[in-house]
């Protein structure tokens, strides 16, 4: 998603980090004997679908439905010989600089699967040519707390050297969170105690960023911005927030439950960060850089000299113009053993390990 082609002035004086090389600096790599251009960064998903999530997010994009698609990876579960796919995929990368990213569905409402993956992951890495550069979890913390398998997770997850976990919360108020997350009932992370507690002590292990999905039942003026930030800050002791703005669908995908919320709860990005920007000195927000990557961009800030700030936007009919152009942005190891260059589990697909 390119950034906005008239951005505001003091957006517009700063330098634009571009993830997305030109065509003569993309790395030729080779994968079943076929030579693949492949764009540097570019991230490896082993796709978490052991059991279904802790929560049902109203706009989950797990539960859209591309046109014409089959099953959806989110649907899919692992089989016994799951883990061996997974280091035959990892071992077929060799060589490629990857990012690791610890998506899909909740990681770790299994733990028992996410510390495999874990081992494979390291096993990668021990390897001269497993090259890893960076490496994030995505979570909504169900795993994370004292109740559940926080003892257990976050020291594995300090040791394996995680970057970031980024923590989903779409509301500081408890109830309206949930309204948005809708948590299985019994899950301890629903309860705003036990969340506040989980982010203070895995702040203890690894570097926590927060993320929030804006959206007109949730976060949706520049003072909820400011509210979340306070929150966030004063009660948590994050230092590293983003907002997030509904990816633009356009019409990939069929009309469902969740592509009604998306489409009627949608607040544009430029909506919050325009009235947040400095008129003036004084100002609580400090802009420091713009990104443009391969399906989104954003901007980040500094508020009162405390907090990173990123306001991001995204396009899923870019992203998937870009994994069908012939050139690899994204690796995701499926259930099924597909190593793909999409999301969807039997397009894109790179290699079958079952």
């Amino acid at each position: 998603m390119p950034v906005p082609a008239v951005l505001p002035p003091t957006l517009a004086a700063l330098p634009v980090r571009r993830k997305v090389p030109p065509p003569e600096q993309l790395r030729a790599h080779v994968l079943e004997g076929r030579l693949w251009p492949v764009a540097l960064p570019v991230t490896f998903t082993p796709f978490a679908s052991a059991r279904p999530c802790s929560a049902r997010c109203v706009f989950c994009s797990e539960t859209l439905r591309p046109h014409g698609s089959g099953r959806l990876s989110a649907s899919l579960r692992p089989g016994p010989r799951y883990q061996e796919g997974l280091a035959r995929a990892l071992a077929a990368l060799q060589g490629l600089p990857l990012g690791i990213s610890l998506s899909g569905l909740e990681s770790t409402d299994a733990p028992e699967w996410l510390l495999g993956v874990l081992d494979v992951l390291e096993a990668h890495e021990r390897h001269p040519a497993g090259l890893v550069e960076e490496k994030v979890l995505y979570s909504n913390a169900a795993g994370l707390c004292a109740e559940t398998s926080g003892g257990v997770l976050l020291p594995r997850l300090a040791r394996y050297g995680l970057t970031r976990v980024e923590i989903s919360r779409h509301h500081p108020d408890a109830p309206r969170n949930d309204a948005i997350m809708r948590f299985r009932p019994g899950q301890p992370v629903a309860r705003q105690e036990v969340f506040e507690e989980a982010v203070r002590v895995a702040r203890g292990q690894v570097p926590v960023r927060l993320v929030c999905i804006v959206q007109r039942t949730g976060v949706a003026t520049p003072a909820d911005v400011v509210d979340y930030l306070r929150w966030a800050v004063e009660r948590l002791g994050v230092t590293d927030v983003v907002f997030r703005e509904f990816s633009r669908l356009h019409g990939l995908y069929q009309p469902n439950t969740t592509w009604r919320t998306i489409e009627r709860d949608r607040v544009p990005i430029e909506s919050l960060l325009e009235p947040l920007l400095p008129d003036g000195p004084g100002s609580d927000f400090e802009p420091v850089e713009v990104t443009q990557g391969y399906y989104y961009w954003n901007a980040r800030l500094r508020w009162r000299g405390q907090c990173s700030v990123t306001f991001e936007a995204s396009d899923y009919q870019d992203m998937k113009a870009r994994h069908h152009s012939g050139v690899i942005h994204k690796f995701v190891f499926h259930a099924n053993g597909n190593l793909c260059a999409d999301w969807d589990p039997e397009r894109e697909v790179l290699l079958r390990t079952a």
